[in-house]
């Protein structure tokens, strides 16, 4: 029978763990769980909670999450709560990624930043995507099939209105943290700028795309005039503004202000393929055509950007 008292401490000095207290005080050692990807739980099985999540990966439509699930080949996994994930792991010669993709619950910054918050709850990624389709606002490089890869973002929603409907716009503009913008600058060093790659919907396989760097203009519009003060403002406030969406402007705000914690704050990327001119002829035709061909550009940046 054990008749010890009082405290039992396996501790480093002042730094004490695997404490018991009380009669009959005992301690059984275990050792830390691993943070290598793929964690054993001895049953068969892996520890997700344990396991290193590289990229995650926010959609907004249908089309753009059912695009990533195919070009990355992922599985739908349900979080208890009801939350739904798409995990998986992709191999680039020797270096394996592992991936979790989601769906906002609708358009626009807030719901953005909410899925964000969700990745970061659950899987706290190593970097973060926001990838699908987007409005091109530049003739020359954002045709319709045509991918921008964005590390600079212009928030475009804060503005001041003057008297006689005088609207001074007030812009935001963010850039991702260092290590993003040169992945991004190796991958066009290697494929060229404009980097050009065929199609990836079966009709246009035959079909080359052009991919760009390029700044990404965001707000809460739907811009769909080809004469918009939006599409002036922009213009004016950078000449490489090449498209414009709803979301990145919530990306780039979310990693701002959650640069203030003390772990690392995970990386930012936006890919956008363009699937209108934000003009009188937009929308849901090339959706679909559009979501493909920026998958695909994800798949191609892992590994520069892991």
């Amino acid at each position: 029978m054990i008749t010890n008292r009082g405290i039992v401490s396996h501790g480093d000095n002042n730094n004490f763990t695997n404490n018991a207290v009380g009669e009959h005080a005992q301690v059984s050692v275990a050792a830390a769980p691993s943070r290598d990807s793929g964690n054993p739980t001895g049953d068969g099985t892996t520890d997700e909670r344990t396991t290193t999540w590289d990229i995650g990966v926010v959609t907004i439509l249908s089309e753009e999450l059912r695009s990533v699930i195919d070009e990355l080949n992922l599985e739908r996994h349900k979080e208890p709560g009801g939350l739904y994930f798409y995990r998986g792991k992709h191999t680039v010669s020797e270096s394996s990624f592992r991936i979790v993709a989601t769906q906002s619950q609708s358009q626009g910054q807030r719901s953005a930043m909410a899925a964000l918050e969700n990745l970061r709850r659950h899987y706290n990624p190593r970097l973060w995507a926001l990838v699908g389709v987007g409005g091109g606002i530049h003739d020359e490089h954002a045709r319709i099939g045509n991918v921008i890869v964005s590390t600079d973002i212009v928030y475009y929603e804060n503005r001041k209105i003057n008297p006689h409907g005088d609207v001074r716009r007030r812009g935001e503009h963010r850039q991702a943290p260092a290590p993003v913008v040169h992945a991004v600058n190796a991958f066009f060093a290697d494929h060229g700028t404009p980097a050009r790659i065929y199609g990836q919907l079966s009709a246009h396989a035959s079909e080359e795309f052009e991919v760009y760097p390029g700044v990404i203009g965001s707000g809460e519009a739907v811009v769909a005039d080809r004469e918009s003060d939006i599409r002036s403002y922009l213009t004016d406030y950078h000449e490489k503004v090449l498209a414009v969406d709803m979301e990145a402007g919530g990306l780039s705000q979310y990693w701002q202000e959650n640069s203030v914690h003390g772990e690392i704050n995970p990386g930012w990327i936006v890919i956008r393929g363009v699937s209108d001119n934000a003009d009188a002829e937009k929308g849901h035709g090339y959706h679909e055509l559009a979501s493909r061909n920026a998958a695909h550009i994800l798949r191609n940046l892992l590994p520069y950007l892991c």
